[in-house]
């Protein structure tokens, strides 16, 4: 019966992976191997195994290195966790051949081994040398992570400089020489022959106003923009080369169509909007933990940690938790039982789902009092918690008060201030029986709402948790039911057990929250984690323990040169307030403020979701010369199809430059291409993301030559040459002979990238009381950074090179697991205030229609620019699907290439539920056609449960036009496209413009400005 059973598993398992196409024969053929299916597997399967890197003599603990092989710690860029890893590399074909774990480091392994063991210690303990510690000190890497370096040999990879030749975007090239390329985007002039374009000289006027009546915007040398991915630990020297020497203030990262819009709720949530900090639960000392929108051990990074940490806590600890997504995924399986649930929600309405949960939470008294109590650090303390909340604190709600939505201030009353109103001098207030009060030393009420007299006479005004507890109760338990499709039972359930744990109770969410609600859908789920109280607490939440920085250290700093610059002017991404701008004076003065002639987002970091909209545009300006670095927003960004083709027009932007190791969607539509190292060519220093509780830095460096060309003078061709060479073409302060102080301020040379990383391995490594250790001769032969001895020895002084080979012969600086905690408190604690209200949120208002923003958590419906309600444009009875995407732990939007995963997953199939499925008369393996407001695509059709209702699922990382996908001309010699790059689909072609926008802009979050894919309104048909 069993072996019927499995047989039958297999058989549907067949059936369903045969719709991925044609790329799954092999796959199927090697999983259909068996007596049962009748043919026969070899006796013997080994000696198939590489050569092993060292050997360890079980008696003597003697170790012997392979002399072939070299091992090295370093970082895998797989994705944007950018965990530690240890690399092992064929010396003679210059080939890493596998990845594994770094022991040092948290990211990889729990528990992390001390950092003053040695290297040959280091390799003892992963091989389990002591007796009974079986896999304790085992390190790992995910499968993403041991596929992506075949990116490394990528026959498409970018080795030299391009220019394009014909129109953009037409795919041809030719190679040019370094000197060439620099030449000519720094001078300028009739490059393509289609008439003169300013170089990057020209650009640099910082005494010309980039838009003439607007003095806000800067000077013309913001016309310079550059497009980031994340930072991968190479941003300090970029931002050093754009904004302190060239002057340009306009930089991006990737996040606005990435995560950003749980990293910008938690950051309402944290009172900090433009810096985004996020906690992360402390999974293996929680006891429940309810994960919205994202995945343990499948996405939200660092997802491989989370993954390790969450398997270990469900089968060693007490932990129970649930997964609210509408996709049901590895996250919850069989042999965890009943320790881990599903729970499917209507996509982009989790905000229903956590406004519900506070409305029971405060129904049943089961918020935390006493934490929420008190006023200030002083209150805190004497309570014996580790931060507070502005839960008590007064807020102005006078309807037409010029102040509404704002703090209540000692100032305001008539209070003495010793400084300036309504600085960090002017008190808070709370209410008292005498009227409000300065917060001091002890609590304060929670509740109040009622008049109290000023200095300009009575206002009304409510605490924080009033309006907290007023925008929960705005809707029934039921009315939210129906909203996000969970069972008033479910959700009154979920209430219970989050708040029957004490402080070891956590809500964790990542990218799901990517809807037109995304910000009040985080901020609301947030406000869960406040009203239990369970930042900074053993088994709560806490943040990231920080790191040991590389840019500003006791030896050298990297943060500031003689002649640096400061940049001015407003961003082109408008992620600043629009009453700044000489648009709002104008209209103001001409009697209507508002609207805006476009949306502007002052509660948002940076925001490449509008940066390609505002250079097509012209609004706020234009750019002369963008620079894509290593990213890719025009796969990345829903709806941008409808915007981008106007940038093949050399009229729109005169000069596009991409820096990349490949022609993926954005340098396909670039000027000139600067290719750039890969994976284990290329240096740089992270710190992890929230969670992990102690000090960590992670160290990259070049394990392998890399492959680019060389320029003229000997250095490999990619970001730090483009970077070092301009500014020396320019003459830009901070590079050259004299550009680096140390300590004492002597000046030293910035002509490579080993002067710039060898000196923030310096700080990093003497940062702080006590220094990291030298290195032994034995430590940089077992971690072969003996290949950088002559670098290290020639760049740092004599008393500085081994202890900043230490942090590359470890992969970095690790703090050591002991300083995680102090008693039940975590040792790095968040210590500002919890905003129950943000009154930079509550305060401001909305460029396009003048109205006001809820400065506390809100079901927030989505809306366009306008104020409109998307339901009423694109009704449920026309578009009755929601579509949505979702990650899996292996694809990325960039390791499509890696050959290795395409093996394992072909392709990306529409995955609909059965119900839907059926209601359409879709079978498994079916073509469909999904439309949306913004585009239609054509598929294959997977049906299986585990989709919520009226719900289509479509994984990202596929469909691409670039990456090989097309033919590529270089030289008259063409690449052919590879149909397998081109495989599936992707969600963001489908991605809507906003209709109510006068320019054309996506559609995007209406406060943080970031990008919807989840939730799209749609429509299915069989084909």
């Amino acid at each position: 019966m069993s072996t019927r059973r499995n047989i039958l598993k297999g058989a549907a398992a067949a059936g369903a992976l045969g719709t991925f196409g044609a790329g799954y024969a092999e796959t199927l053929k090697k999983l259909a191997k068996g007596k049962w299916s009748g043919e026969v597997p070899k006796a013997a399967l080994t000696g198939n195994s590489l050569t092993p890197e060292y050997v360890i003599d079980p008696d003597t603990g003697d170790l012997a290195m392979n002399p072939d092989i070299a091992m090295s710690y370093t970082m895998c860029i797989g994705c944007t966790t950018m965990c530690g890893v240890r690399v092992k590399v064929d010396k003679a074909q210059n080939k890493v051949l596998r990845v594994t774990g770094n022991p040092y480091s948290p990211m990889s392994t729990d528990p992390f081994i001390p950092y003053d063991s040695s290297v040959k210690d280091s390799f003892l303990a992963m091989a389990q040398t002591g007796k009974g510690e079986g896999l304790t000190n085992r390190s790992t890497a995910c499968g993403r992570g041991n596929a992506v370096l075949q990116q490394v040999d990528n026959p498409r990879r970018v080795l030299k400089p391009l220019k394009r030749v014909g129109p953009r975007g037409s795919g041809k090239w030719q190679t040019i020489s370094f000197e060439q390329l620099v030449e000519e985007v720094v001078e300028g002039g009739d490059l393509f022959g289609e008439g003169p374009v300013a170089g990057l000289r020209e650009i640099r006027d910082l005494d010309t106003p980039i838009k003439a009546g607007a003095p806000e915007f800067g000077p013309r040398a913001n016309g310079l923009v550059v497009m980031n991915c994340v930072d991968d630990g190479r941003d300090n020297l970029l931002l050093r080369w754009l904004k302190q020497s060239y002057g340009s203030t306009n930089f991006v990262r990737h996040g606005a169509y990435c995560g950003g819009a749980y990293r910008s709720g938690s950051g309402a949530m944290f009172g900090d909007v433009k810096g985004m900090p996020h906690a992360k639960p402390d999974f293996l000392e929680a006891e429940f933990v309810m994960f919205v929108g994202t995945a343990p051990g499948n996405a939200g990074n660092p997802f491989k940690r989370v993954g390790n940490l969450i398997a270990k806590a469900r089968s060693d600890g007490k932990l129970d938790y649930v997964v609210v997504d509408p996709v049901l995924n590895n996250a919850q399986n069989g042999p965890s039982g009943e320790r881990s649930r599903w729970v499917p929600i209507k996509p982009g309405t989790d905000g229903a789902l956590a406004m519900a949960i506070i409305g029971w939470m405060f129904d049943h008294d089961r918020i935390n009092h006493a934490y929420l109590a008190q006023p200030g650090a002083a209150a805190a303390e004497a309570a014996g918690e580790v931060n507070w909340t502005n839960a008590t604190h007064l807020v102005i709600v006078e309807e037409g008060h010029p102040r509404y939505g704002r703090f209540l201030r000692g100032s305001d009353i008539g209070l003495a201030v010793e400084g300036d109103a309504y600085s960090d001098a002017d008190p808070f207030l709370i209410a008292s029986a005498a009227g409000p009060v300065p917060a001091g030393a002890e609590a304060a009420p929670l509740f109040f709402d009622g008049m109290v007299e000023t200095a300009k006479g009575p206002v009304a005004v409510k605490t924080s948790l009033t309006l907290l507890r007023e925008a929960a109760a705005s809707r029934t338990l039921a009315e939210y039911s129906e909203a996000c499709g969970i069972p008033v039972a479910t959700i009154e359930g979920l209430a219970s057990e989050l708040t029957s744990h004490g402080r070891k109770a956590a809500v964790n969410s990542h990218g799901g929250m990517m809807s037109g609600s995304g910000f009040y859908n985080t901020y609301a789920l947030m406000m869960i984690n406040t009203l239990i109280g369970n930042l900074n607490w053993k088994g709560g939440t806490m943040i990231a323990g920080g790191w040991f920085p590389d840019n500003k250290g006791p030896a050298y700093d990297l943060a500031e040169f003689p002649g640096m610059v400061t940049p001015k002017g407003l961003p082109i991404g408008r992620n600043v307030p629009y009453e700044k701008t000489s648009e709002f004076k104008a209209k103001k003065e001409a009697g209507k403020a508002y609207p805006a002639d476009g949306p502007w987002y002052p509660q948002a970091p940076g925001l490449a979701t509008e940066w390609i909209s505002s250079m097509v545009n012209h609004y706020p300006y234009g750019a002369e010369a963008l620079i894509f670095r290593n990213t890719n927003p025009v796969y990345g960004v829903p709806g941008i199809s409808h915007v981008v083709d106007k940038l093949k027009d050399p009229k729109v932007v005169p000069l596009i430059i991409s820096i990349d190791p490949f022609i993926n969607e954005s340098s396909a539509i670039s000027d000139y291409i600067v290719p750039d190292s890969v994976m284990y060519e290329t240096w740089g220093f992270t710190k992890p993301w929230g969670g992990v509780a102690t000090k960590a830095t992670t160290a990259r460096w070049p394990v392998i030559e890399p492959k680019m060309e060389k320029n003229a003078e000997g250095q490999r061709v990619g970001l730090e040459t483009f970077l070092i060479g301009t500014a020396k073409q320019m003459g830009l302060p901070g590079f050259g002979d004299q550009a680096i102080p140390d300590a004492d301020g002597t000046l030293h040379p910035l002509n490579r990238a080993e002067d710039w990383y060898l000196r923030g391995a310096a700080n990093v490594a003497m940062i702080g009381k006590t220094p990291v250790p030298e290195a032994t001769d034995e430590d940089l032969a077992l971690s072969n950074v003996a290949r950088i001895r002559a670098d290290l020895e020639a760049v740092l002084k004599p008393e500085e090179w081994r202890r900043a080979a230490t942090i590359y012969a470890k992969g970095g600086r690790y703090e050591n697991i002991e300083r995680s905690y102090q008693g039940d408190k975590a040792t790095y604690a968040f210590g500002a205030a919890m905003q129950v209200w943000n009154e930079g949120l509550g305060s401001f208002r909305r460029a396009t229609t003048g109205k006001r923003m809820s400065g506390a958590p809100i079901w927030f419906e989505a809306e366009f620019a306008d104020g409109s309600k998307v339901a009423d444009h694109y009704p449920a009875a026309d578009w009755p699907v929601k579509v949505m995407s979702f990650k899996s732990p292996l694809q990325n939007s960039y390791s499509v290439g890696a050959k290795a995963l395409l093996r394992i997953v072909a392709s990306n199939p529409v995955v609909v539920g059965r119900a839907l499925a059926e209601a359409h008369g879709i079978a498994n393996g079916d073509m469909v056609r999904l439309t949306t407001p913004g585009g239609s695509l054509e598929s294959v059709a997977v049906v299986r449960d585990g989709i919520a209702p009226d719900t289509v699922a479509i994984e990202h990382g596929y469909g691409h036009k670039g990456f090989g996908a097309q033919d590529i001309t270089i030289d008259d010699d063409v690449w052919p496209a590879d149909p397998r790059l081109a495989s599936g689909v992707l969600l963001n072609d489908m991605g809507m413009v906003d209709p109510t926008r006068a320019m054309t802009g996506v559609w995007v979050d209406p406060v943080s400005g970031t990008a919807v894919r989840q939730g799209l309104p749609a429509r299915i048909e069989r084909i």
